[in-house]
């Protein structure tokens, strides 16, 4: 028989559950947005300069130029270390030091090759830091409008530049001296240019207004509150435009025959680039642009592009008249009356296209980052 007295003891009352510690970013390393801005350009920019490194080799395989480059370096070596055998612990003179006498003619397979390792390479970069930084790759400028986009960009690029052309050519700035290809050879050198120039529109556009223009802008989004809180996105992508057109500008600068007024609108050409991006969201007018401005530029009136005279073109050309009209040794896009056409092309874009969102700053939820978003074609 139980004691009637006797109870269970009374439940201990438990203790309190303390709260999970807060997890807080280290904040030299991240910001509001993620990550920050500056390491993922930096680590961008050096992997572009490693991608551009072996896109060159490539591109120099791929047109059997490669081993006569090696040959010639290695035979500069060797009368180098011959110079320094006859005269120990002098230092060669600068005048009889060899150079190397080496022509890189301007052909499509050094294009293919060069930029097309070099925007693959960029683009699988680009992947793995969407994943790191908890984005969509095609928040940086193809993911959508496609074909939309992209096929009218190309049809305005080869208009814009007939246009600047077919002006030349009538105030007798430009002469056509004759037809250089027929038949098959015309037709296979005017496919290969045409990839070639796409790569060089992909490579590009996606280095400079990709990954880089979007991370630039949220890394300049504080300049553009202090300037505006209400359109500090706005600013800050223009802000960003600048700087990265500026950068489109100098990449020119070592093409043979490129002259200061080229270098001024390749800078005038790379905000209208930038213009398109920020009114569609899209990269796909501006890649369709460059390619076939090039393409029309190189293959099919066979005047210099950026002072390149290309293998296998339609036409021989040549200038007459003032540089600052005809651009002389740089082509048409260093004449004065390419700044027109530009301006021409942001109306047409602004009444041609049609509006899309830019994309959002912030990250995506962790359980979001994988998933795969519908692209519209």
């Amino acid at each position: 028989m139980s004691d009637s007295n006797s109870f269970p003891p009374p439940p201990v009352p438990a203790e309190p559950i303390a709260s999970a510690p807060q997890h807080r970013p280290n904040a030299f390393f991240f910001g509001r947005f993620g990550f920050r801005a500056g390491y993922g350009i930096a680590i961008y920019i050096v992997c572009w300069v490693i991608f551009t490194f072996i896109g060159g080799f490539v591109g120099l395989g791929l047109s059997g130029k490669l081993k006569p480059v090696i040959q010639a370096q290695m035979q500069a070596s060797q009368e180098i270390r011959t110079w320094k055998a006859t005269h120990p612990g002098e230092k060669m003179p600068d005048s009889e030091k060899p150079k190397p006498k080496i022509s890189f003619d301007f052909v499509p397979s050094i294009v293919i090759g060069s930029d097309g390792v070099t925007f693959f390479g960029m683009l699988a970069l680009a992947w793995l830091l969407s994943r790191a930084e908890r984005r969509k790759l095609g928040w940086y400028g193809i993911g959508a409008n496609r074909l939309r986009d992209f096929i009218p960009g190309a049809f305005w690029g080869l208009v814009a530049l007939s246009t600047l052309v077919f002006t030349l050519h009538a105030m007798h700035l430009l002469y056509f001296d004759g037809r250089l290809l027929y038949g098959v050879p015309m037709l296979v050198y005017g496919i290969k240019w045409l990839i070639a120039f796409l790569f060089v529109g992909f490579a590009e556009e996606y280095f400079l207004r990709g990954y880089m223009q979007y991370t630039f802008t949220r890394g300049v989004f504080g300049l553009g509150e202090m300037i505006s809180p209400e359109k500090a996105r706005a600013i800050a992508f223009w802000i960003a435009a600048f700087l990265l057109s500026i950068l489109f500008a100098c990449m020119h600068l070592g093409n043979k025959g490129e002259n200061g007024l080229g270098i001024l609108q390749v800078f005038i050409v790379g905000m209208v680039f930038a213009y398109v991006l920020f009114r569609t969201g899209s990269l796909w007018w501006a890649i369709g642009f460059h390619t076939t401005w090039d393409w029309a530029q190189s293959f099919l009136y066979g005047v210099p592009d950026s002072g390149n005279i290309s293998v296998g073109r339609l036409f021989q050309t040549h200038f007459a008249g003032k540089p600052l009209l005809s651009g002389g040794p740089d082509g048409p896009e260093g004449s004065l009356l390419c700044i027109p056409i530009f301006i021409i092309m942001i109306f047409v874009i602004r009444f041609t296209t049609k509006p899309g969102p830019l994309p959002p700053l912030e990250q995506l939820p962790r359980e979001e980052v994988f998933v795969t978003d519908a692209h519209a074609s």
